[in-house]
């Protein structure tokens, strides 16, 4: 494979771009490709995998290339060696010796941190937390992400779409155990196609595909989604629940709601209402109200690594401790939108069980009257889609 320069110095403008000035790789690749929209689908995805690529090995590659801060050039050029690519006679990769940087590659294999690319603190914390499961869970969180679609049961179902797609040369597997999902065999930009602008399918993790119908909703119920961000897991609620009943989609951004708004009149979902948490009082005039409490709270993001890998770059301990009293408090506060009877999930996109299992526990301690524990479930990166817990709580009395 050949490189080309402009195309090299997009990838090290976006890499400054996300180390230095602290942007999200998903949105600085957006730019990117978004300002030169005559570059081919091949220059595209060299731009984007080479990107998410170094960002993922970015402690490796500095350490075996020995390259100064800031100095993305020649963490490029390692990208090259590593994908067996002859990098150009260009001054930016002078000094770079191959034989220097396979032999310190070795020697970093027996050093996990460095291997697996990942900050000291979060390789500690994950071990604390996880114990010997931490090895396998933190290799599979460099893997590069599937991309898995969610059938949209209310326009179409998954056979047809898989021989639609099929038929546009974009193949997928239909997994049993992910009753709506489709899984491309090949990745390409698939908001482009037709399918996706009906309104046919979102793209969302088999993982994640699994917390709406972990809340057993019903046609006809009244369902909050406390916590519905752009909407994901709700449009998934409103398809289960055949577009009969309602969902109330709460948040405390508001274009965040305006973005689900959009997407539900892309799928065709018509029984959500969305509102805005303002204060207390939003949550005070909803007491009681709620068949099903969906509330798949902020957290560290940890189980998703594999497909925002800056996150491991961003996060900090004080961070996580922040955002698990956030936790605790959504928990204490939004439960009570819940009736009598009925069932509420406590789901996150984290590994830690201080931000999982633990939380429940703590909520439950003071609860005992008011709430059981029905069932929970963990899904592992290690199993080869992104990493979620879900806990099904019963409102007694």
């Amino acid at each position: 494979m050949k490189i080309y320069r402009n195309l090299s110095a997009a990838v090290v403008e976006g890499l400054q771009e996300i180390f230095v000035n602290k942007k999200y790789a998903d949105k600085v690749i957006e730019k990117i490709l978004k300002s030169n929209p005559k570059w081919g689908a091949r220059d595209r995805r060299f731009i984007a995998e080479t990107m998410y690529d170094i960002v993922r090995w970015y402690r490796l590659f500095k350490e075996v290339s020995e390259a100064e801060a800031e100095d993305f050039w020649k963490l490029l050029g390692v990208w090259c060696l590593w994908n067996n690519t002859e990098f150009p006679d260009w001054d930016e990769f002078k000094g770079l010796d191959r034989k220097k940087i396979e032999a310190r590659y070795e020697e970093f294999q027996a050093d996990r941190k460095i291997r697996e690319s990942i900050p000291d603190w979060l390789d500690e914390l994950g071990e604390k937390e996880l114990g010997k499961e931490w090895d396998k869970e933190l290799t599979a969180l460099n893997e590069e992400a599937s991309v898995v679609l969610r059938v949209n049961t209310l326009k179409v179902d998954r056979n047809s779409l898989q021989q639609q797609l099929e038929e546009e040369e974009i193949v997928t597997d239909a997994p049993v155990e992910f009753p709506d999902a489709l899984i491309l065999e090949q990745r390409q930009n698939i908001f482009t196609r037709q399918q996706f602008k009906d309104g046919l399918f979102e793209v969302q993790d088999a993982g994640s595909q699994l917390i709406a119908p972990f809340l057993k909703v019903q046609p006809g119920q009244r369902v909050i989604d406390a916590c519905a961000g752009g909407g994901g897991k709700t449009l998934h609620l409103a398809s289960l629940m055949q577009n009969k009943g309602r969902i109330i989609a709460l948040d405390t951004e508001d274009w965040k709601l305006e973005e689900l708004k959009k997407r539900a009149r892309r799928a065709g979902a018509g029984n959500i209402e969305t509102r805005v948490i303002e204060s207390s009082k939003t949550i005070k005039r909803l007491e009681n109200s709620a068949d099903r409490l969906l509330l798949d709270v902020p957290c560290s993001g940890l189980g998703v690594i594999k497909r925002n890998p800056d996150a491991k770059w961003k996060l900090s301990v004080d961070f996580i401790e922040r955002v698990k009293e956030l936790q605790q408090h959504i928990l204490e506060d939004y439960s009570t939108m819940l009736k009598p009877g009925g069932l509420m999930v406590y789901s996150t996109c984290s590994l830690l069980p201080t931000e999982n299992e633990r939380q429940v526990e703590k909520f439950l301690e003071s609860r005992k009257e008011l709430f059981e524990l029905v069932d929970q479930k963990w899904i592992k990166p290690s199993e080869g889609f992104d990493g979620f817990y879900m806990a099904l709580l019963k409102r007694k009395n």
